[in-house]
Protein backbone atom coordinates (compact mmCIF):
# COMPACT_ATOMS: atom_id res chain seq x y z
CA UNK A 1 0.00 0.00 0.00
CA UNK A 2 2.75 2.70 0.91
CA UNK A 3 4.35 2.21 -2.50
CA UNK A 4 0.46 2.74 -4.34
CA UNK A 5 0.46 5.50 -2.48
CA UNK A 6 3.49 6.97 -3.54
CA UNK A 7 3.19 6.00 -7.29
CA UNK A 8 -0.51 8.29 -6.54
CA UNK A 9 1.54 11.49 -5.24
CA UNK A 10 3.89 10.58 -8.29
CA UNK A 11 1.16 10.76 -10.66
CA UNK A 12 -0.47 13.82 -8.78
CA UNK A 13 2.23 16.06 -9.10
CA UNK A 14 3.21 15.25 -12.80
CA UNK A 15 -0.80 15.77 -13.75
CA UNK A 16 -0.69 19.09 -11.78
CA UNK A 17 2.36 20.26 -13.10
CA UNK A 18 1.01 19.46 -17.25
CA UNK A 19 -2.43 20.64 -15.96
CA UNK A 20 -0.70 24.14 -14.43
CA UNK A 21 2.23 24.20 -17.76
CA UNK A 22 -0.31 23.48 -20.25
CA UNK A 23 -3.59 24.59 -18.72
CA UNK A 24 -4.91 20.77 -18.73
CA UNK A 25 -4.28 17.62 -20.48
CA UNK A 26 -3.55 16.11 -17.23
CA UNK A 27 -5.90 13.37 -18.25
CA UNK A 28 -3.73 12.20 -20.99
CA UNK A 29 -0.81 11.00 -18.32
CA UNK A 30 -3.57 10.16 -15.42
CA UNK A 31 -5.59 7.76 -17.75
CA UNK A 32 -2.76 5.62 -18.70
CA UNK A 33 -1.09 6.12 -15.57
CA UNK A 34 -3.81 4.63 -13.38
CA UNK A 35 -4.66 1.89 -14.99
CA UNK A 36 -0.61 0.70 -15.74
CA UNK A 37 0.86 1.26 -12.27
CA UNK A 38 -2.25 1.64 -9.99
CA UNK A 39 -4.35 -1.61 -11.84
CA UNK A 40 -7.71 1.17 -11.76
CA UNK A 41 -9.95 -0.39 -14.98
CA UNK A 42 -10.57 1.34 -17.65
CA UNK A 43 -14.01 3.45 -17.09
CA UNK A 44 -12.81 4.23 -12.91
CA UNK A 45 -9.63 5.64 -14.39
CA UNK A 46 -11.20 8.18 -16.67
CA UNK A 47 -13.60 9.03 -13.83
CA UNK A 48 -10.94 9.43 -11.46
CA UNK A 49 -9.23 11.42 -13.73
CA UNK A 50 -11.59 13.72 -14.89
CA UNK A 51 -12.40 13.78 -10.84
CA UNK A 52 -8.56 14.78 -10.18
CA UNK A 53 -8.84 17.39 -12.91
CA UNK A 54 -11.54 19.48 -11.13
CA UNK A 55 -9.12 20.86 -8.22
CA UNK A 56 -6.15 21.22 -10.53
CA UNK A 57 -8.24 23.09 -13.22
CA UNK A 58 -9.91 25.43 -10.12
CA UNK A 59 -6.57 26.16 -8.49
CA UNK A 60 -4.96 26.74 -12.14
CA UNK A 61 -7.91 29.35 -12.86
CA UNK A 62 -7.11 31.07 -9.64
CA UNK A 63 -3.03 31.92 -10.66
CA UNK A 64 -3.81 32.41 -13.92
CA UNK A 65 -6.28 35.11 -13.57
CA UNK A 66 -3.98 36.38 -10.66
CA UNK A 67 -1.09 36.90 -13.81
CA UNK A 68 -2.61 36.57 -16.94
CA UNK A 69 -5.63 37.98 -18.61
CA UNK A 70 -8.26 35.75 -18.91
CA UNK A 71 -11.27 36.11 -20.70
CA UNK A 72 -14.01 35.64 -18.53
CA UNK A 73 -16.82 36.21 -20.90
CA UNK A 74 -15.52 33.29 -23.20
CA UNK A 75 -14.95 30.92 -19.95
CA UNK A 76 -18.58 31.24 -18.91
CA UNK A 77 -19.83 30.19 -22.56
CA UNK A 78 -16.62 27.90 -22.78
CA UNK A 79 -18.00 26.50 -19.08
CA UNK A 80 -21.14 25.85 -20.25
CA UNK A 81 -20.63 24.17 -22.67
CA UNK A 82 -18.04 21.75 -21.20
CA UNK A 83 -20.68 21.22 -18.36
CA UNK A 84 -23.49 20.17 -20.80
CA UNK A 85 -20.98 17.98 -23.19
CA UNK A 86 -19.32 16.54 -19.43
CA UNK A 87 -22.70 15.57 -18.28
CA UNK A 88 -23.59 13.34 -21.71
CA UNK A 89 -19.81 12.24 -21.48
CA UNK A 90 -20.28 10.91 -18.46
CA UNK A 91 -23.51 8.95 -19.36
CA UNK A 92 -21.65 7.30 -22.52
CA UNK A 93 -18.90 6.48 -20.40
CA UNK A 94 -21.19 3.91 -18.69
CA UNK A 95 -22.44 2.21 -22.27
CA UNK A 96 -19.04 1.87 -24.19
CA UNK A 97 -17.22 -1.08 -23.56
CA UNK A 98 -13.15 -0.64 -21.93
CA UNK A 99 -12.28 -2.18 -25.50
CA UNK A 100 -14.03 1.06 -27.21
CA UNK A 101 -13.20 3.17 -24.55
CA UNK A 102 -9.62 2.72 -24.63
CA UNK A 103 -9.90 2.95 -28.80
CA UNK A 104 -11.54 6.49 -28.99
CA UNK A 105 -9.14 7.79 -26.76
CA UNK A 106 -6.38 6.57 -28.17
CA UNK A 107 -7.71 8.02 -31.18
CA UNK A 108 -7.99 11.64 -29.22
CA UNK A 109 -4.30 11.36 -28.30
CA UNK A 110 -3.42 10.23 -31.51
CA UNK A 111 -5.45 13.21 -32.87
CA UNK A 112 -4.14 15.50 -30.45
CA UNK A 113 -0.63 14.63 -31.04
CA UNK A 114 -0.86 15.64 -34.95
CA UNK A 115 -2.37 18.65 -34.62
CA UNK A 116 0.41 19.30 -31.86
CA UNK A 117 3.00 18.82 -33.97
CA UNK A 118 1.88 20.40 -37.65
CA UNK A 119 1.38 23.54 -35.84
Amino acid sequence: MKNNKFKAISLGLITGLVNGLFGSGGGTIAVPFMQRFLKVEEHDSHANAIAVILPLSIMSTFIYSSHLKVDWNSLLYVSLGGIIGGIFGAKLLNKLSAKWLHKIFGFFMIAASIRMIIG
